[in-house]
């Protein structure tokens, strides 16, 4: 029965790679046989044949080009695929994603540890308000920006070159884009360096500029992504890009207005304060809204493996 069982493998893997050589015979590789005659001369031995032919497989495996895949067609995943964050410039909206997941998630757990904030939605500047969780929350948000600029300028640059290449979009829109972009980041690192409970005023500014600049920026982009169709993303990730927008962009509003009717700025709440129905309203719309910006990007990752930048160097004259 196990010496059945190995022979019915041996021969489905047999045909498949001789498929897998019939479709790239670009690339050197060790040929098995005909699999009619493989298993002709097998049917009197199944065992032998499985052990004298064991070597030819393993040698054809093993001289594969490491882009090829073992299935004709092209319906098995390549060494390529397996390492897509490899791919372009795709691991920069990928570091961008986990690091500011992280970092969200790191300082609220380590502020919730220490007893100084509550379980229940604290605002995002009350995790890293106080030491040691504001200096770990400083140190990855200002990372973050560093992330987030350079994929906004690589996604920038992108565009621009699909615009050049096919000329179906506003190129001032991008540069528009660009600017919103490069603010929120700006922002981003105001709220890193100043902390809420240290300068309240220069935090608030920096936090204003990063939702306002942030929620205008998925707007832009969702709009370019539809102007470049089909040149770009496919419709249904401009549709999630513009699905994402709108949810930013709605839960950018209660975020502010119930800000404004929140009196108290203490990090502990309790559910029979006055104003706390309005603070649970703007702490969970402002959850909501960062999560959606790392979702945004999260729709960047396909559009990266396309593309790679270079630093072109130039002496002066």
């Amino acid at each position: 029965m196990g010496k059945k069982l190995l022979y019915t493998v041996y021969c489905i893997l047999n045909q498949l790679i001789a498929r897998g050589q019939a479709h790239s015979s670009s690339h050197t590789t060790v040929t098995v046989g005909n699999f009619t005659a493989a298993t002709a001369a097998a049917a009197a031995d199944p065992g032998a044949a499985f052990t004298e032919d064991l070597f030819l497989l393993y040698g054809t495996i093993s001289r594969l080009h490491p882009c090829q895949s073992l299935f004709s067609g092209g319906s098995a995943l390549t060494l390529s695929e397996m390492f897509w964050f490899k791919q372009g410039l795709c691991f920069l909206p990928v570091f961008l994603v986990i690091w500011s997941s992280s970092t969200f998630i790191v300082s609220y757990l380590i502020a919730l540890f220490r007893g100084d904030i509550d379980i229940i939605f604290p605002y995002i500047s009350d995790t890293g308000a106080k030491p040691p969780e504001s200096c770990i929350f400083g140190l990855m948000t200002f990372i973050s920006a560093c992330a987030g600029t350079a994929t906004i300028y690589a996604r920038y640059k992108y565009v621009e070159k699909l615009s050049v290449d096919t000329r179906v979009m506003n190129p001032c829109l991008n540069k528009i884009g660009f600017v919103f972009g490069m603010l929120s980041c700006l922002g981003m690192c105001i709220v890193a360096t100043f902390q809420e409970t240290a300068v309240t005023v220069v935090h608030l500014i920096g936090a204003m500029m990063f939702f306002v600049s942030g929620v205008v920026y998925t707007i832009l982009q969702s709009v370019l992504s539809y102007q470049v169709y089909p040149f770009g993303s496919s419709m249904s990730v401009c549709r999630v890009r513009a699905g994402i927008a709108i949810l930013a962009s709605l839960a950018f509003l209660p975020t502010v207005i119930c800000a404004f009717f929140v009196t108290q700025t203490t990090l502990h709440r309790h559910t029979g304060d006055e104003d706390y129905p309005f603070h649970l309203a703007s702490a969970v719309c402002e959850w909501v809204v960062a999560f959606s910006f790392i979702c945004f990007f999260l729709t960047y990752i396909d559009d990266f493996k396309l593309f790679t930048l270079r630093v072109k160097t130039e002496y002066a004259e």
